[in-house]
């Protein structure tokens, strides 16, 4: 079965990716999940309204990314971790710490996903996170993780 895909799909393509798909896979989760549309001539012909809407969409998303990564250039966020006495963390720092911090201190919703971290964070100190808010901004942001009291 042939679609075209209206998001990105890890192991299977891009958005507005035409793609072949199992028939069981297309039709009973790809398009009822609208993933997907049966990429007959009339979706086809749809396609570059879809690409013109979306690109119309991400044009006006850019200026407000941008505005985001200004406003996160000089921010140190403070992660507070539980640790033993040799400053080692009991589990580690996630992206899901991070985007939530984003959100509780500067109002700012960043989907974990988008959220890249140096390795694995598994002792007190300062590090810097990627945030990869759209093809065309990146911000780097510097947190710190502390002793929690």
């Amino acid at each position: 079965m042939n679609i075209i895909l209206l998001k990105d799909i890890d192991s299977l393509g891009d958005k507005h990716e035409l793609v072949t798909v199992k028939n069981g896979y297309g039709r009973n989760y790809l398009i009822p999940r609208g993933l997907a549309l049966i990429a007959n001539a009339q979706n086809k012909s749809k396609l570059n309204e879809i690409i013109a809407k979306d690109e119309a969409e991400r044009a006006a998303r850019l200026n407000e990314f941008k505005e985001i990564a200004a406003k996160l250039k000089d921010v140190t966020l403070v992660i507070p971790a539980k640790s033993g006495t040799s400053g080692k963390i009991f589990g580690s720092v996630t992206s899901l710490q991070i985007a939530n911090k984003l959100r509780e201190d500067h109002e700012i919703e960043v989907e974990r996903r988008r959220i890249t971290l140096p390795d694995e964070i598994k002792t007190l100190g300062t590090y810097t996170a990627v945030l990869n808010l759209h093809s065309e901004v990146e911000c780097k942001v510097n947190f710190e993780v502390i002793k929690e009291d």
